[in-house]
């Protein structure tokens, strides 16, 4: 069996799947640090849990007692967000491994060290158990040079600044459902939307744009974080605020949090005024404008795919995106997960998201090679 970790600031969720792939069982640790949360399936209760340490050492005890220990696991999976230039592809893990990970600090701070906290907990809990590690900013390395870098001095593009991209878990995850069912077109663009949100040109099953650059605050507007904008107001922020206060406004504070007063689009739904229509206005706005950029980047359109939270369960947003991208040919219209018309040369879809199984299956592709 294949325990996979995805590990945040203050949280670990994980998910255990047999041989086959087929869930098992999934939880989480949340508030890490603070009044501690476990959750196991739909149960909840307040738990122990000062660390990451402890959050790993609680997700082992609750697995051992329902008979599936250390012992019976095949290996454990972890979702580690930035692999800058190095790591394309699912790995082993191995201290030089860990050394890699951890000099990927810079490029993102608030991710990285928590996804390295959970590998090393585990470790020294369960020494036995073979660690494998799968990187978001993996799947969009087949992108063009011409699409990677900014156009800065030599020294600085040395020193990492280029665009990386974000969610390749989940695009790739999303590609493989899609050749599964028979149904990949050559020319895809993927809108994965959630609290992070971002869109990626996907041709012939590769990315070759995406909106996510050197950070995860780029691109479209999102929950908390404010999505493309001028580098002098950048600049600006960081001359009233501080760069630490600048930082904190536009990854915590901005976005439809920042429009609307709420972070979760399902609030900002069941709102009628002016602040939540112009949050959820501002953010359908961003992934039209953004599509056609990806678009043009891939030569055309043959289909559209919806996932993450917000794409998968928000008809209404979904239904002002596809409307903004009838230019393309695209009739709305169908069933869910169908969201075309019959007669709509451009096909429109819903994609449940499934990175935890994602890293199972790449985890268990590397192994067994």
């Amino acid at each position: 069996m294949m325990l996979v970790v995805n590990a945040g600031s203050s949280s670990v969720k994980f998910a255990l799947y047999d041989a086959d792939l087929k869930d098992i069982l999934s939880g989480s640790v949340t508030e890490i640090g603070g009044a501690a949360r476990l959750r196991v399936g739909p149960e909840e209760a307040a738990a122990a849990a000062p660390d990451h340490d402890g959050a790993i050492a609680l997700i082992l005890d609750v697995l051992a007692v329902r008979g599936h220990g250390p012992d019976r696991l095949t290996a454990a999976a972890h979702r580690v967000v930035h692999g800058g230039d190095r790591f394309t592809g699912t790995v082993r893990v191995t201290p030089e491994i860990i050394d890699g990970i951890a000099a990927c600090i810079p490029l993102a701070p608030l991710h990285n060290p928590h996804n390295l906290a959970a590998i090393r907990a585990l470790g020294s809990l369960a020494p036995d158990l073979p660690q494998v590690a799968g990187f978001d900013t993996a799947f969009h390395a087949t992108q063009p040079e011409v699409e990677r870098i900014y156009a800065i001095p030599a020294e600085d593009r040395a020193r990492g600044l280029r665009r990386y991209g974000f969610h390749g878990i989940s695009y790739a995850g999303l590609v493989d459902s899609l050749r599964a069912a028979g149904r990949l077109p050559r020319r895809l663009l993927a809108l994965h939307l959630g609290n992070g949100a971002s869109a990626c040109a996907i041709r012939d099953g590769a990315s070759v744009a995406t909106t996510m650059g050197y950070s995860p605050t780029s691109g479209l507007t999102m929950g908390t974080r404010s999505g493309d904008i001028d580098p002098m107001a950048v600049l600006e922020l960081a001359r009233v605020h501080g760069i630490d206060g600048a930082a904190a406004r536009l990854n915590r504070g901005a976005g439809l949090l920042s429009l609307g007063g709420a972070s979760d689009m399902r609030a900002l739904a069941a709102r009628k005024d002016p602040a939540a229509r112009l949050a959820r206005a501002h953010f359908t706005h961003a992934c039209i404008r953004h599509a056609g950029a990806l678009i043009a980047a891939m030569g055309g359109l043959d289909a559209v795919a919806f996932t993450g939270g917000i794409g998968e369960n928000d008809a209404g947003l979904r239904r002002a995106i596809l409307d903004g991208l009838r230019w393309t040919g695209l009739v709305p219209g169908g069933a869910p997960p169908a969201l075309h018309a019959p007669e709509s040369p451009v096909a429109a879809w819903i994609v449940p998201a499934e990175e935890e199984r994602t890293l199972a299956r790449d985890a268990r592709a590397l192994l067994a090679s």
